[in-house]
């Protein structure tokens, strides 16, 4: 499985280097040394993790129950530590039911991170429903799958409207691919149609990947996490997974009613401006700050317990 997607840029010519544990940048930014041994044992935990939330999510599927969406979340949180995901939110998520949040793609690991910081559902594109393993994942998170042909444009319209307007609260990539987080390509406008002219909020969303045990990741680090051009899911994991910690930031940008703007066209080309503004660490934050003192690292959160990274 590769993460080859329509725009997506070719992996980094260091990511080779990188990826086997062989370095010829310089030493004070060299990567962590690898331990094949961490990566088995996050794999082994992540995946009892998710054997342990079967029994109990898959029958609140089948009933439809609300409490189906309380789950994720606390698996995400879970996951995150599992996976040696340190992530920091900046601003705060709009609260209350039918939002939409705009964010860029960087990496698989973007599903566990936005999941520990937000309540929400993610839509996805139809064929992920025949990846093995994250289609699984997938389906207990309660993904909106949707179809990327032209010709059913208007069918994944109606059905995001649907669920927007039962109040589910949706995440979307709208760069319909990943990148390697050091730019966001232009957003798929069709996305935003489910929303234009309608009283939903929309609030753009960027995540990075900042640092790996404390050292600044710079494009040189980058492709160890982002996922995108042609690389294989499998030996990427194993080289992400046998690193420490990885720092990182999803910044919530200020929130916009969809009604606000002429077309979907505008809606897209906001929250992309807001979004890139975001990758450089710059950009308004969405506020005021909760008096719970949940920005910043959700881990050290009242009440959080260390459950999120």
């Amino acid at each position: 499985m590769s993460a080859a997607g329509d725009g997506a840029p070719a992996p980094a010519a260091g990511f080779e280097a990188a990826a086997t544990g062989f370095w010829d940048g310089p030493a004070e930014v060299a990567p962590p040394g690898r331990s094949r041994f961490l990566a088995v044992a996050r794999i082994a935990a992540y995946v009892l993790l998710t054997l342990a939330m079967l029994p109990v999510q898959l029958p609140l599927l089948a009933a439809r129950s609300r409490l189906a969406a309380a789950l994720p979340p606390l698996h995400h949180r879970i996951g995150a530590r599992i996976l040696g995901l340190r992530v920091r939110r900046e601003g705060v998520p709009v609260r209350g039911p039918g939002a939409l949040f705009v964010v860029n793609h960087v990496s698989y690991f973007d599903i566990v991170a936005l999941g520990s910081a937000l309540s929400a559902r993610f839509v996805a594109k139809r064929e992920v429903r025949s990846w093995p393993g994250v289609s699984v994942l997938a389906r207990l998170s309660r993904t909106v799958f949707i179809e990327r042909r032209a010709a059913v444009s208007r069918d994944q319209v109606d059905e995001l409207r649907r669920s927007l307007d039962a109040g589910e609260r949706l995440i979307v990539f709208a760069e319909g691919t990943s990148t390697d987080g050091a730019r966001v390509l232009p957003f798929k406008s069709t996305l935003f149609a489910s929303v234009a002219g309608a009283g939903v909020t929309v609030q753009p969303v960027s995540i990075r990947y900042t640092t790996l045990e404390g050292v600044p990741m710079g494009r040189a680090l980058r492709p160890l996490y982002a996922w995108y051009g042609d690389m294989d899911m499998a030996p990427h994991l194993m080289a992400a997974l046998s690193r420490g910690a990885v720092g990182v930031s999803i910044r919530f940008h200020p929130p916009a009613d969809a009604r606000a703007f002429p077309d979907r066209k505008a809606l897209a080309r906001h929250c992309h401006a807001l979004v890139a503004a975001g990758i450089e660490g710059r950009g308004a934050l969405a506020g005021p700050e909760p008096p719970d003192g949940r920005d910043g690292p959700l881990d050290s959160a009242p009440g959080r317990a260390s459950l999120s990274a």
